[in-house]
């Protein structure tokens, strides 16, 4: 949807994991909206349509991805690289990366496997940071680099680059099954677009004044990326994320190796029921200022 006035192109991505519905049900109340951008340009993305399209909810959760994870295949020469081998997931991140390309603005709308309150994933720089200032909602703003395993969309390119005017947001709205969770995702996206300055002032306001007030933000920086290293990990307690511990407490066990809690607070950052060799087990933060 383009203005056809100067300002950015901005784009509300939804479903890049295909079983995290609340980002398509947020996106489709937008286009319902038959919002018309102010300046610059508005787009909607239904990224891993694949994925979405094979959810069964007999078995909600093989849906996240048909044969990789979407979201780890965003790091320098991933997509050029000719001796990948090609999945499903491959083949639409190429197609969508011109496309990409063209993004000043992104909000990328995920849900998480346990319950937890929503948290803001702002990258690496502070501009992503102020950014989430700016959208106000949810209350808990991570800085974090993402995962070992692979980069993450909303780290793609100029997003992480601290020197770019352009920048992302990846909003975590809470668990995937919870109604609550697509109210998380159309708060986040109307406050989005109004600090993108692409809608007017009072877009979707009639929505807002349902949701509560917006809480004092707090922020948390992720010194350590526990991954998975062998077939034996196990959490020492049924962790479900943002979880305050003090340091030294056990976390969990990778083998003969303890995780334990490295900060004076550590904040356990969605801690992953997927506990294969390579995959992150749990990120670990510790409070911040902006």
């Amino acid at each position: 949807m383009d203005s056809g006035k100067p300002g950015p192109h901005v784009l509300i991505s939804a479903v890049v994991h295909g079983n995290e519905l609340c980002g398509a049900i947020a996106a489709d109340w937008l286009l319902q909206q038959a919002v018309k951008p102010v300046a610059g340009r508005l787009s909607v993305g239904f990224m891993n349509v694949e994925a979405y399209l094979s959810y069964d909810s007999n078995h909600p959760n093989r849906s996240r991805w048909v044969d990789e994870d979407f979201n780890r295949l965003w790091g320098p020469g991933v997509l050029a690289d000719p001796k990948r081998r090609i999945t499903s997931e491959l083949r639409r991140a190429r197609a969508i990366q011109p496309f990409l390309a063209t993004v000043d603005l992104l909000l990328d709308i995920h849900s998480m496997q346990q319950p937890c309150v929503p948290l803001m994933m702002a990258g690496m720089v502070a501009k992503g940071r102020d950014l989430a200032a700016q959208v106000g909602i949810p209350s808990a703003v991570i800085t974090d680099s993402g995962h070992t395993e692979g980069m993450r969309m909303r780290d793609y390119a100029a997003f992480r680059d601290p020197d770019s005017t352009r920048n992302a947001l990846l909003i975590e709205c809470g668990q995937h099954w919870e109604r609550a969770a697509a109210d998380v995702a159309k708060a986040t996206m109307v406050r989005f677009l109004r600090a993108s300055k692409v809608v007017e002032n009072d877009f979707g306001h009639d929505w807002l004044k349902k949701m509560p007030a917006a809480p004092a933000q707090a922020f948390y920086e992720v010194g350590e990326i526990v991954t998975v290293a062998s077939d034996a990990f196990i959490f020492d307690q049924p962790w479900e994320g943002f979880e305050h511990l003090a340091k030294d407490t056990l976390i969990g066990r990778d083998g003969s190796r303890l995780i334990t809690a490295p900060f004076d607070t550590t904040v356990l950052i969605m801690p992953s029921k997927r506990l294969h060799p390579g995959k992150t087990a749990v990120r670990l933060a510790h409070p911040i200022s902006q």
